[in-house]
């Protein structure tokens, strides 16, 4: 884990290195035990790296590192399967200096080129260049878990692990008004259609599971290909006691090597079902393997008194394993101290004051002294955890036309006090999915352009491009609800919260549920093994039936990471912050004056028209 930089010229300049240093030094905190640069011979390309030292220690697992005198790499993640990968390239006559995954990472290119993406199970984004044919050879990890930046024009390409290395050294800083508005009314933190495109004109990104190619010498523009896709279409017939075999197996080994590590490690414990499969699994393996190992080490953020702390639960996992928990009690007057550094990180908007928790657990974990976190982000969008896939679920068994199997179920998720919406406009929805999709599309129209506190000046802004970034996917079964929040819109965005909230601490963080092959599994299965009986996230539930507390496996209640931000938005400190944040939002020609008076609504993390969060966290980027 570690920050990456780079800049290619289509003309020598050898300042270009005093530029790079400038770069990385924007992004020091993703890698704080060291730094390194690396120029070619014609002053054409510079490549800057900070590492976070995880795997092999060593200076000479250091980075820009060098290849077969011909190539050079800056690469920030972590290539879980490099053991298994070294050993089949050591067969085919390749050897290695370091015990390294970046090697594995330069030599595996070499064999396979491109084709070296389809062999990876990991979380990376790097950069190879190649200077023999004069090309640069740029990737990232299939789900978005590492982020990468480019700026180009006719000169340059510039690239960098986050924005603010780009911002260092001159590349514009100018807001892209339609996302700005997207996120003002709807709280969109991307545009689903375009995943290239970020908040910032003339910034990029590099989409998940794509690669990218760039070649200074022909004066073109880089070029974007697709590597990985899932194929949701693909069932298989299983019964469910092999699909729980299935699972455990696939999922222990993706633990197993995320475990891989030659610094302290340990995983975040929420709570929930998630993050306590994660620790029992490594719990299991710990006894697997004989000896005597530490106890594992694990990190909560709780609310004493809220509502929705989660407490009891930590409290309860942490008995039956016997493991060591740390917690952090997070405050308002935290969260305000604390939040320009957040927005810092961030550099583009986000949801909720959820991700602020996440930061504190993080600078727990680095007080600890732990460089490496687990976590179970995904297994909600992988595994149908989200009550908002009920009514997706039910349209998916209603057009089977099987009108009893749909009572019952819908009958047995309102026992267990789920919550969702059912009415005529489901029943109509399952027969019409096409309609249904474009009815959602136009009420997210209509929100965008009647919001009452957006200024009749800002949405001129957008005037032709006001459907811009509004798309519904049509909904035939719950695998498609699926597909769109892990490919399209909402796991993308978690993981760059997860990802900044990371490395501001230079702490790692790793996602088992993530692991490509259990998800394609996962994706195979019917419906009815993801939610069925009233039960979301049913496989897991049954997985862990008899490992876990049934407080934990059976639990009704879903949180997602939640923080009594209702109570913090009714604080006067922070009702003020938010009231000046509307103050710059109208003087900018945003918002209207009129909204600038309008009383603040304290709500819920996950409550729906959060706009005043909003209004906060757009005032820190304009």
């Amino acid at each position: 884990m570690c920050g990456i930089a780079g800049i290619l010229l289509h003309t020598p300049n050898t300042i270009a290195p005093v530029h790079l240093k400038k770069m990385t030094d924007a992004i020091a905190h993703r890698g704080p035990d060291g730094e390194g640069q690396w120029s070619n011979a014609s002053n054409t390309v510079h490549l800057g790296h900070r590492r976070l030292a995880i795997v092999d220690l060593s200076n000479q697992a250091a980075q820009p590192m060098s290849f077969a005198n011909r190539y050079q790499v800056v690469y920030n993640g972590e290539l879980y399967n490099y053991i298994e990968i070294r050993s089949v390239l050591q067969n085919k006559g390749y050897h290695f200096s370091t015990q390294s995954d970046t090697e594995v990472i330069l030599a595996a290119y070499d064999h396979w080129k491109e084709k070296c993406l389809q062999q990876f199970d990991g979380m990376f984004a790097f950069a190879i260049w190649d200077e023999k044919d004069e090309k640069l050879f740029a990737a990232r990890d299939r789900f978005g878990e590492k982020p990468f930046y480019y700026y180009e024009d006719e000169g340059n390409f510039i690239f960098a692990s986050e924005m603010k290395a780009l911002w260092a050294i001159g590349v514009d800083k100018n807001i892209d008004n339609k996302m700005l508005l997207n996120y003002l009314t709807l709280g969109h933190v991307q545009n689903c259609i375009d995943k290239e495109q970020t908040f910032f004109e003339t910034i990029y990104s590099l989409p998940p599971a794509h690669y990218l190619t760039y070649e200074p010498k022909t004066n073109q523009l880089s070029k974007i290909t697709r590597y990985w896709s899932i194929n949701k279409e693909m069932k298989i017939d299983m019964l469910q006691a092999d699909a729980i075999e299935k699972f455990t197996e696939l999922f222990t080994q993706s633990v197993k090597r995320r475990l891989r590590s030659d610094v302290a490690l340990g995983t975040s414990l929420s709570g929930g079902l998630d993050s306590s499969t994660i620790a029992y699994t490594i719990n299991q393996l710990q006894k697997s393997s004989g000896g005597t190992a530490q106890r594992l080490q694990t990190f909560s953020a709780v609310f004493p008194g809220f509502e929705n702390d989660e407490s009891t639960y930590i409290q309860a996992v942490s008995k039956g394993l016997n493991i060591t928990n740390h917690q952090t009690e997070t405050t308002a007057v935290e969260l305000i101290n604390d939040f320009e550094k957040l927005c810092y990180h961030q550099e583009e908007p986000f949801s909720s004051s959820g991700i602020f928790a996440q930061y504190k657990v993080f600078e727990l974990a680095k007080k600890h002294g732990i460089k490496v976190l687990l976590d179970g982000q995904g297994a909600d969008e992988i595994l149908a955890g989200y009550p908002k896939y009920i009514h997706w679920f039910l349209q998916e068994v209603l057009s089977r036309h099987k009108l009893g199997a749909t009572q019952i179920e819908r009958n047995a998720f309102r026992k267990n006090n789920q919550p969702f919406r059912w009415n005529i406009k489901n029943m109509v929805a399952a027969f019409m999915p096409s309609h249904a999709a474009m009815h959602l599309e136009k009420l997210e129209y209509r929100k965008t352009i009647s919001h009452p506190d957006i200024s009749e000046d800002f949405l001129k802004l957008s005037k032709h491009q006001e459907w811009v970034g509004i798309h519904k996917p049509i909904v035939t079964k719950l695998n498609d609800i699926i597909h769109f929040n892990i490919t399209e819109m909402g796991l993308e965005e978690l993981l760059r919260f997860a990802d900044r909230n990371s490395m501001a601490h230079g702490v790692e963080v790793r996602l088992p549920f993530l692991n490509h092959e259990l998800v394609e599994f996962v994706f195979s299965l019917p419906s009815h093994l993801k939610m069925h009986e009233g039960w979301t996230k049913f496989l897991l539930r049954q997985t862990m039936d008899k490992k876990l507390p049934d407080e934990i496996v059976w639990r009704k209640q879903k949180v997602g990471f939640e923080p009594p931000q209702k109570n913090w938005m009714e604080e006067t400190a922070l009702q003020d912050y938010m009231h000046e944040a509307k103050k710059k939002l109208a003087n900018a020609g945003i918002l209207t004056k009129a909204a600038v008076d309008k009383k603040i609504e304290p709500l819920a993390a996950h409550a729906d028209k959060n706009y005043n969060w909003r209004y906060l966290c757009a005032a820190q980027i304009i």
